[in-house]
């Protein structure tokens, strides 16, 4: 048993409207939604905290939090400018730190 931090990659679960979502896409939407969670759950801070956090980001994906009031809280990755977007919260707990998906959407 160690004390060291948990570390990527992250645990993802999916609340039952936002994979019904997912699963209701086209296959080209829930392409970029794949590639958006290998990066999410890859990435030391999902919440890509501060000043051009995101610039190793690629192109076709912009974090930010949903309210800007609330850093903390959910977040928003906007997928091809704004054809899509995937809501998350992370929980950053000891044991089993775990990203949470509410809500999907593509058009």
């Amino acid at each position: 048993m160690t004390n060291d931090p948990p570390v990527p990659p992250w645990q993802m679960d999916w609340t039952v409207e936002a994979r019904q979502a997912f699963d209701s896409m086209p296959a080209d939407g829930q392409q970029l939604v794949l590639a958006a969670r290998a990066e999410l759950i890859n990435v030391l801070d999902p919440y890509y905290r501060g000043i051009d956090a995101d610039i190793m980001l690629p192109h076709w994906i912009t974090i930010r939090p949903l309210a800007s009031t609330s850093p903390g809280g959910p977040h928003i990755a906007d997928l091809a400018g704004g054809r899509g977007w995937l809501i998350y919260t992370f929980i950053r707990r000891h044991a089993e730190p775990q990203i949470t998906v509410t809500d999907a959407f593509w058009a």
